[in-house]
């Protein structure tokens, strides 16, 4: 038999580490261990955050195979300036809409270092949940799928993994897969840039946490002491604002238009352009 009828094994090795389900199983076990440094602090927090972006790299270079555009140096403070001013248009029409419906008192400790805190706890933590959702399985996902299909499936899995989040229920899983998994995914598909949905998630958790809103049930020590006295409906009780119906409707108005500028751009791959 012929060399071009029997491939060498390094060959056949070579496309089976590019199947996506393949590179997506060995990013999210090099990512989530990159992840548990956070585990220590803030300052390990963004070590973790930094070594979880070099193991992305690697995965995706070495075992998928591909170019890593969305976390390119160039044009990334743009990027992640452009998401930070989308995550705080989100929390601060979120918020104004819901006022009323919270008390609010001044919180003790050094204001600058709760702001550092929360702001190297949140960085950590959009990073690595960014490089695993929008960068390894909607990606993946969207090779096999096609882009709607992905952006479904992600969202939907954004929202259980918070299931297990203290004070969450059915509701509150439901409004965190539209508000953050479809917002989110729908603003990577819009610039595919990884640095623009860490920008709109960091954002978004900093600035609930320093109003002392729990973050996605988590009690966050912030500027303010914050209690809903409004409906849950409203307030999103124990579990925070992200368990309001209000961030739920505010984002689809912000994910519509951005899923809508991505088809324009070229950026949604349809089924059958989609491939293993």
């Amino acid at each position: 038999m012929s060399a071009a009828t029997n491939p060498p094994a390094e060959a056949k090795a070579g496309r089976f580490l590019r199947f996506p389900v393949i590179w997506l199983v060995v990013g999210i076990v090099g990512v989530g261990a990159a992840s548990t440094l956070s585990l220590g602090g803030p300052i390990l927090g963004l070590v973790g955050a930094a070594v979880a972006v070099v193991v992305y790299k690697l995965v995706m270079r070495h075992v998928a195979r591909r170019d890593t555009p969305e976390i390119a140096g160039r044009g990334a403070v743009p990027q992640l300036l452009i998401g930070v001013v989308l995550g705080l248009v989100f929390i601060g029409v979120s918020i104004l809409a819901v006022l009323t419906e919270f008390s609010f008192g001044r919180a003790t400790g050094n204001p600058v270092s709760i702001a550092a805190s929360m702001t190297a706890v949140s960085l950590g933590a959009a990073v690595t949940e960014e490089l695993l959702f929008r960068g390894l399985a909607l990606q993946a996902l969207e090779r096999m799928f096609g882009s709607w299909v992905a952006l479904a499936v992600t969202a939907l899995a954004f929202g259980l993994l918070h299931l297990a989040n203290p004070a969450a229920t059915l509701w509150s899983s439901l409004a965190i897969a539209i508000e953050a998994g479809v917002l989110l995914g729908a603003a990577f598909l819009w610039r595919r840039s990884i640095w623009l949905v860490v920008g709109l998630h960091c954002a978004w958790n900093t600035a609930v946490g320093l109003l002392g809103i729990p973050v996605s049930g988590h009690p966050a020590e912030g500027l303010l002491v914050t209690r809903p006295t409004g409906p849950e409906l409203l307030t999103g009780g124990q579990f925070g604002l992200e368990a309001s119906i209000i961030p739920v409707i505010v984002s689809l108005l912000l994910a519509i238009p951005m899923l809508i500028a991505a088809s324009r751009r070229g950026n949604l791959v349809p089924l059958r352009r989609a491939r293993p």
